[in-house]
């Protein structure tokens, strides 16, 4: 049985650009008012492309030292903000890492080959797509779930209680999730997803009127309902997990949840 290939992938910012490779660096240059080079791989699809200025094998001396590869896309999130667009790409010539130990998912070069554009969401990991189809969701359900508070309040309290004690004895998001984020290479996406959830249902339920006790649970069941979606095929062994990932997706709530693919 034959290797599968490893693949390269690089996630630039919205216009295509390569980000710098060290964010501190790239503060200080930007308060200094140095200029900070980079790539468009957008500009480059089939093309062989020589770093601008690079930096020593392979450390941080310049803001931008090196071409950083990543062949775990899930993990492609962890020095940039979305929304970001992914490239694979092909190394060319000497490469390396800081070593294993410290991020095995790291290939680090001074030329590479852009090889094509792939789907933004693969940066999330496996079932991206799933979980920004529910990031898009959540200002819809956050607004009913607000509601759900206002009609009422002591019937949803209630609820939201039992859910979240039994959410809490469990740490299905604190431990189940995150641990499992990271065993699948996905923590960098999974630390994004949170955060887009939480900010997506946040806003929502405060523009619909929600009180603080409201808010609070809110913005927690829509950082579980994301972790859910996107651990889905990771926390499904046996039935205790598969009551751990219910738990994430919020079934006992009784509220319509989007269909899993």
């Amino acid at each position: 049985m034959s290797k599968r290939p490893t693949i390269h992938y690089i996630v630039t910012r919205p216009d295509g650009t390569v980000p710098p490779s060290s964010g501190a660096l790239a503060e200080y240059a930007h308060w200094t008012g140095d200029p900070i080079p980079t790539v468009n791989l957008a500009e480059n699809i089939g093309k062989v492309v020589d770093h601008p200025s690079p930096g020593q094998r392979w450390y941080d001396d310049k803001p931008f030292s090196y071409f950083r590869m990543y062949t775990k896309p899930g993990e492609a999130l962890e020095r940039i903000d979305w929304p970001t667009r992914l490239f694979i790409v092909e190394p060319r010539g000497e490469t390396g890492n800081w070593g294993a130990d410290f991020a095995p998912y790291w290939l680090m070069s001074h030329q590479i080959r852009v090889v094509e554009e792939t789907d933004a969401w693969r940066a999330f990991g496996h079932r991206g797509a799933q979980a920004l189809a529910v990031i898009a969701q959540l200002p819809d359900l956050a607004r009913q779930w607000a509601k759900e508070w206002a009609d009422a309040p002591k019937a949803t309290r209630r609820r939201y209680a039992a859910w979240n004690e039994r959410a809490t004895d469990t740490h299905a998001l604190d431990w189940w999730a995150h641990y499992k984020a990271q065993y699948s290479r996905r923590a960098a996406g999974l630390k994004t997803a949170d955060r887009l959830a939480a900010d997506a249902a946040a806003q929502a339920a405060t523009d619909a009127g929600a009180d603080t006790e409201a808010l609070t649970a809110i913005r927690l069941r829509a950082r579980c309902l994301v972790a859910g979606q996107l651990l889905h095929d990771r926390i499904c062994s046996g039935d205790y997990e598969k009551s751990v990932r219910a738990l994430l997706l919020g079934t006992q709530l009784d509220s319509p949840q989007p269909v899993t693919a």
